[in-house]
């Protein structure tokens, strides 16, 4: 009876959140979203990275909720992006590479907070859309620029009125520009800021004061570098690549292919950047902390912390990301909101959120309505009072490109405890390349591929049919499906222009 009266008293709670006493509407809660371009799922310091500190980012969680288990479901910038704003799959919102523009007309959980009332901005790299800096719908300030933009002194458009090249390092020029977006003069008008920071993606260059943060330490190539006999052939024609260990490295390997053991150097000097970039945005987090604390706006501001994808960073012999190996699908996520839980008990949620649960939880935490069609799911419930209906799986989905013809076709089902892998060809016939099955709760590195094993044929046959069954109830089927040809892995570096 106790049990069922909490379970109501909570229900009563949740309707009546933006109301007070009275019955009149409550202030709804502001959001800063705060999005971190290719940073690991262990990039992080609360996530026990050894070497790399990020107090500002770990107070998020500390404070709030650490979703220890949080996937994208296409390694890529632009369609994870998308997905992130959209709640849906990149074959339903359309953005499927990194040169497609995010829907005009599609709806985002940024257009359902402007229709009620929310100020919106967006803030540094928007990436969907590569030669457009234009103001895009749902904000109602955007600052913005062309392409990857630059760690130093990058031109932005403001707002679709001027553009200017802003001195300095990019990420504290997105944080400057995020200070006077705060501070705007609004009478109880809730905003949303996204914030769209450059860093950590290639090509890495720190600011000056963290050039040599991490000088000294020595990073080997990663153990399953090399541990590829059980991997399909793929992956060993990508060593050499762009995409490869002994590839040039995001040009911190001059001369390339270079697969002596000494060459491990410029493995080392690329990472090394690659973690100093990401002390610069804790920075920046502490900064806009500070801000929210000073203004009295923490306590009624959602913060969310997020990366786009995950990044290989050695990892099976690869860099870079789009596959569906564990370290290219993590991505970091932490969010504190006292109104989802008191920073006095914050919380850590193991079970699987993914990039198209964003757009229906921030939603509803704001009171805001929904979308419709989703994919994804609301994960409120779930961190207040856990959710047995929560899921156990879901799919993968990335299609090869012409302009980086390093990864097939990969479609993949992953649950709880496994992982299965397979690399379509594009023309409606059996796969050419072997595909892969981890069980990747006993083996979380992916060091043992099993998919040839008799013992384990059955749970390749249910996950075949997990996988088909998934995938049809977001409206792919043999008959909607569309899938470039896989062309297959080449030598050749990418265009410079779009590096």
């Amino acid at each position: 009876m106790k049990l069922r009266i909490v379970h109501l008293v909570a229900a009563a709670l949740a309707v009546g959140a933006f109301f007070t006493l009275r019955g009149a509407p409550a202030k709804r809660p502001n959001v800063l979203f705060i999005l971190t371009d290719d940073q690991r799922s262990d990039a992080l310091g609360l996530a026990g990275n050894k070497h790399l500190k990020t107090p500002n980012m770990d107070r998020i969680g500390r404070e709030g909720v650490y979703f220890k288990n949080a996937f994208c479901t296409t390694s890529l910038c632009s369609p994870s992006r998308a997905s992130i704003l959209s709640g849906v799959y990149a074959h339903t919102h359309g953005v499927v590479d990194n040169f497609t523009e995010y829907p005009a007309n599609f709806r985002s959980f940024s257009m359902v907070l402007q229709g009620v009332g929310y100020d919106t901005g967006y803030i540094g790299k928007w990436h969907m859309g590569e030669n457009n800096d234009e103001p895009r719908p749902g904000f109602n300030w955007f600052v913005t620029h062309k392409g990857q933009g630059k760690y130093f002194d990058t031109e932005f458009n403001f707002n679709g009125k001027k553009r200017e090249v802003v001195k300095g390092y990019y990420t504290h020029a997105i944080t400057n520009m995020a200070e006077e977006f705060i501070t705007r003069q609004r009478r109880d008008q809730p905003w949303c800021l996204f914030l769209g920071h450059k860093a950590s993606h290639s090509f890495y260059f720190p600011e000056p004061k963290y050039e040599k943060a991490f000088a000294g330490i020595r990073v080997p190539y990663p153990e399953t570098a090399f541990m590829l006999d059980d991997k399909p052939a793929w992956i060993k024609d990508r060593l050499y690549t762009w995409h490869g260990i002994y590839g040039p490295l995001f040009e911190w390997r001059k001369k390339f292919p270079d697969d002596r053991p000494e060459a491990v150097k410029d493995f080392e000097a690329m990472t090394r950047a690659y973690w100093s970039t990401l002390l610069s945005v804790d920075d920046s987090v502490g900064r806009l902390y500070e801000l929210l604390r000073q203004r009295g706006e923490l306590d009624n501001t959602i913060i969310v912390f997020m990366g786009d994808n995950g990044l290989l960073n050695g990892e099976h012999g690869m860099v870079d990301k789009r596959t569906m190996h564990e370290a290219s699908i993590r991505i970091p996520m932490l969010v504190r909101y006292p109104g989802l839980t008191v920073p006095a008990h914050p919380k850590v949620v193991d079970r699987q959120v993914l990039t198209i649960d964003m757009a229906p939880s921030l939603l509803e935490l704001c009171g805001a309505g929904s979308l419709k069609g989703v994919h994804g799911r609301s994960w409120v419930k779930l961190v207040q009072r856990g959710d047995s209906s929560w899921r156990s799986s879901w799919f993968y989905h990335y299609n090869y490109e012409k302009q980086f013809p390093y990864t097939p076709n990969v479609r993949g089902v992953r649950t709880d405890s496994w992982k299965y892998i397979h690399y379509p060809h594009g023309d409606a016939k059996p796969d050419r390349h072997l595909a892969e099955l981890y069980n990747v709760e006993f083996d979380p590195e992916e060091r043992h591929n099993l998919i040839e094993n008799p013992k384990y044929a059955g749970v390749v046959r249910d996950l075949q049919r997990e996988l088909q069954k998934l995938m049809e109830a977001t409206g792919l089927n043999a008959a909607t499906e569309k899938m470039p040809l896989d062309e297959g892995i080449k030598k050749e570096l990418p265009d410079a222009k779009i590096r």
